[in-house]
């Protein structure tokens, strides 16, 4: 019976890609007033008074904001919660 031959082993290698980022966009609305959205960002965001003020003013002067940024499940799970306080939130793909 003949020896099978033995192929010598190709190396490769196997590159994996970081999975992509998510950011968390609150749109400006004329509906809830400034200090209700802190209150709903600190809740939410688990941050303190003065990031939610400063990215309440961002929301406010530019019409929109990121106000988080990182793995597609926690940012739905963020979205949510800020619709649930009536925010207009949304998800977009990190640049």
């Amino acid at each position: 019976m003949a020896k099978p031959k033995i192929k010598p082993e190709i190396e490769t290698e196997t590159l994996v890609s970081a999975a992509p980022k998510w950011n968390v966009v609150v749109l400006n609305d004329p509906i809830n007033y400034q200090g209700y959205v802190v209150v709903a960002f600190m809740s939410v965001l688990r941050i303190t008074p003065a990031e939610a003020k400063k990215l309440m003013r961002a929301v406010h002067a530019e019409g929109r904001a990121t106000v988080w940024t990182g793995d597609r499940e926690r940012a739905e799970m963020l979205a949510l919660e800020l619709q649930q306080w009536h925010l207009n939130a949304l998800l977009e793909k990190d640049a």
